[in-house]
């Protein structure tokens, strides 16, 4: 299964593509929703998206849209990793479409509890 990582933060990335390797997922990353977007075209299917909210280019606001947007990708589970604690924020996010949201700092635990919501955890 493949998982697209779209964050700004080079360590978040990393941290998220460790925690999804080791439960069976082959990562992708990108650094903003735009890069995302063409992450996308370029793998034609991922099973899941991970995104952040605060990036330049295009936020994972924007970037969450335009997925949703796309006949292609408009099913694809996304979950909202972000640092954003607001509940208008939120509500923004799942009404633009991410099927979940985390609150960094995440753990390990945060991400797989959130895939079992979404009945996709491990495919080891």
């Amino acid at each position: 299964m493949n998982v697209l990582i779209v964050d700004d933060s080079r360590v978040i990335r990393r941290m998220i593509a460790r925690i999804m390797k080791s439960i069976g997922y082959e990562t992708h990353e990108a650094e903003h929703g735009l890069e995302g977007l063409e992450r996308l075209q370029e793998l034609g299917r991922v099973d899941l998206i991970l995104v952040d909210w605060n990036m330049p280019e295009m936020n994972g606001l924007e970037f969450v849209k335009a997925v949703r947007a796309d006949e292609q990708y408009g099913a694809t589970p996304m979950i909202m990793v972000t640092t954003e604690s607001e509940m208008e924020r939120m509500a923004l996010a799942f009404m633009a479409g991410v099927n979940e949201y985390i609150m960094k700092p995440f753990t390990e635990e945060n991400i797989n509890s959130k895939l079992e919501i979404l009945g996709i955890g491990t495919t080891v």
